[in-house]
């Protein structure tokens, strides 16, 4: 079940990603500073971002009807999501600048992530949150990393409209996924998954909010491609929530509403962008109901053992939709993107999964009777 297994590796890899143990651990900088925006003034920050696991489908795969699925597990990022790959680029360039501090509107993994690395280079972070819309273990990492938080009287869209405004009149650095660094950033899950599998897959299924994240997968995808490290560019599906979905409808949402609070976004940053890995990938961006996305987030974790966020079972479920429709995978690999931890919305996880807890007496013969032993 080796991701290396299946597919033989393109020439000129050595040369252009150290993959292998001298590749690994040294971060997104060091790893892969020949393809991105890294000058000598440049500091290699890092708190181990990147060389997440690619890991196969044991259960999903064979429902699926595919040659292998996969999950790139960005949960297991610093902060526990895919966002400290770009927030490592945009935070260190935001030093080599002088910046003193950082600014963000968040739904809630790039405040997290923004305060994170704000902390470990010294700079403040301030951050622009919807009141109300946020889960709280994405509040809780902002509070512990000592960020300024501002909770506004509105949406994701109301609180990064402010955030541009701002940044425009003061020296703060803005981190958004409209900071063209973060997108850099990025784009280095797309050359991992190249290097694990030793080429493109011929899928990618990953939620899409405000359309940074599949927006920056195209560009390494095609910048591989390119270099002839892979020979192939896979198909994008991206996938909204029905109540957040924007790309789907063609025009934005003024209230968006999904219980996937990463992707509660009514007017995404990237759309353009977004709209041309797409087209240009001969992909897709559709819906999936809210039942949907809770649907795979407990399949995922009880079938999988992947505790995500109910915003990254986005992309599994719109890929087990297009199967349901009719979709043909065979002889095909898949790759599903898990963007952040299910520790990011405890409230959910609890809300689908706790039973009713009971005080039983400490004795032997209770507990066989509760597991059913008797």
């Amino acid at each position: 079940m080796s991701p290396t297994s299946s597919t033989s590796r393109p020439a000129g890899r050595e040369e252009l990603s150290p993959a292998g143990p001298s590749g690994r651990g040294l971060g997104v900088l060091r790893r892969y500073r020949h393809l991105l925006p890294v000058t000598d003034a440049t500091p290699l920050i890092t708190l181990g971002e990147g060389d997440t696991p690619l890991v196969r489908s044991v259960k999903l795969e064979q429902e699926v009807g595919c040659r292998a699925l996969y999950f790139k597990l960005e949960s297991c990022n610093p902060s526990g999501s895919f966002k400290d790959r770009g927030m490592v680029v945009a935070v260190a360039k935001a030093v080599e600048r002088g910046d003193r501090a950082v600014l963000c509107a968040s739904t809630g993994n790039t405040s997290a992530s923004a305060a994170a690395y704000a902390a470990h280079c010294g700079l403040q972070a301030y951050v622009i949150v919807p009141y109300g819309r946020i889960a709280e273990g994405k509040l809780a990492q902002t509070c512990a990393h000592g960020a300024r938080i501002i909770a506004v009287d509105g949406s994701f869209d109301d609180a990064l409209r402010l955030a541009r405004e701002i940044t425009q009149r003061h020296p703060v650095a803005l981190v958004n996924s409209i900071n063209p660094h973060r997108i850099e950033g990025q784009k280095t899950a797309a050359f991992e998954i190249v290097d694990e599998l030793g080429d493109a897959p011929d899928a990618l299924c990953l939620p899409v909010g405000n359309a940074g994240n599949i927006t920056a997968y195209w560009r390494g995808f095609v910048e591989y491609y390119q270099r002839e490290v892979a020979t192939r560019k896979p198909r994008l599906w991206g996938f909204q929530s029905a109540g957040a979905a924007p790309l789907v409808l063609g025009h934005p949402v003024a209230e968006p509403q999904t219980v996937a609070s990463a992707i509660r976004i009514g007017n995404p940053a990237s759309w353009q962008a977004a709209i041309a890995a797409r087209d240009e990938s001969g992909g897709d961006i559709q819906a999936v109901t809210d039942e949907e996305i809770l649907a795979a987030y407990r399949r995922l974790a009880q079938e999988e053992g992947i505790f995500c966020e109910p915003a990254s079972a986005a992309g599994v479920a719109g890929l087990l939709k297009r199967v349901r429709e009719g979709a043909d995978l065979s002889e095909k690999t898949a790759v599903c993107i898990i963007t952040g931890s299910g520790l990011k919305d405890p409230e959910r996880a609890m809300a689908e999964f706790a039973p009713e807890l009971r005080p039983v007496p400490p004795d032997v013969p209770t507990i066989e009777r509760e597991m059913g032993l008797e």
